[in-house]
């Protein structure tokens, strides 16, 4: 899609938010495919990387580690990533992965930046020597301060927050509540459970209020934009909007979106 998208733009960045490299794809092929959408899109692509949710992993059969085994796997994932960006002859011998004779021929000058998601104190430590950006899903300035800490260099720090744009605030909260409403579990709930049906399960209780209440929801774009404002506050540099569901997409790019913009620039 990514590639797509390099093809019929010129200036917009691009960036995987984010691709799991331990167990659905080895790391060397990651690193392929980023190397390639590098070159095909001028410079403009951000790998985004995390260790993955269990939903999504599982369903090669291979288990779902501990959260301890998982960021181990990042590790040298990450390891192995960055060596192949070189167009150096990788051979990698590690606890997880085995990478045996292999170079990448069309390596990115200067390789490509890599953020990694982190989602508290022990994971910013582990990966804020190995990654050039943090990713976030939650408003957390300890998060920020702790990466500058350990990172040497400057970086971005890359939040995600989700919004419901409708012309009718109603049908906002309505499409939040049927798609969105496992967001208010966290993090630390949704990364570990296997199903669709486990996402249900665990948000049965979960009112169309309770939803309004943590995503910004309907036609008010001050309101959007100013939902974004922890973010800012705790000290993140850039914000990843996420628009729930596909119904009102065209809609919402082609009358909110640039508008939406200017106030998020705006603040």
């Amino acid at each position: 899609m990514l590639g797509a998208v390099a093809q019929a733009t010129e200036r917009v960045e691009l960036m995987t938010y984010v691709t799991c490299p331990t167990m659905r794809y080895h790391p060397a092929v990651v690193a392929q495919k980023a190397a390639t959408l590098q070159v095909l899109s001028e410079g403009r692509f951000t790998l985004g990387l995390g260790s993955g949710e269990n939903l999504n992993e599982h369903v090669v059969g291979e288990g779902w580690p501990a959260v301890a085994a998982r960021q181990d796997m990042l590790v040298e994932a990450i390891e192995i990533i960055r060596a192949l960006h070189t167009g150096d002859l990788v051979t990698y011998d590690g606890q997880y992965f085995r990478v045996d004779s292999a170079r990448i021929w069309d390596a990115p000058e200067g390789g490509v930046p890599i953020g990694v998601a982190v989602s508290g104190p022990k994971s910013v430590a582990r990966f804020a020597p190995l990654g050039d950006h943090l990713v976030a899903v939650e408003p957390d300035g300890d998060l920020v301060t702790g990466w500058d800490a350990a990172h040497s260099g400057d970086s971005r720090k890359i939040g995600q927050i989700p919004i419901s744009w409708d012309p009718d605030k109603d049908t906002a909260i309505a499409r939040a509540h049927e798609q969105f409403r496992w967001f208010a579990g966290g993090w630390s709930v949704n990364s570990d459970l296997p199903t669709p049906a486990g996402f249900a399960a665990a948000t049965q209780f979960v009112r169309p209020e309770d939803v309004a209440d943590s995503i910004a929801c309907g036609p008010d774009l001050d309101e959007l934009a100013e939902s974004v404002r922890p973010y800012l506050d705790a000290g993140f540099t850039d914000v990843a909007i996420v628009q729930i569901g596909d119904e009102a997409q065209d809609r919402f790019l082609a009358e909110a979106a640039g508008p939406l913009l200017e106030r998020l620039r705006a603040l």
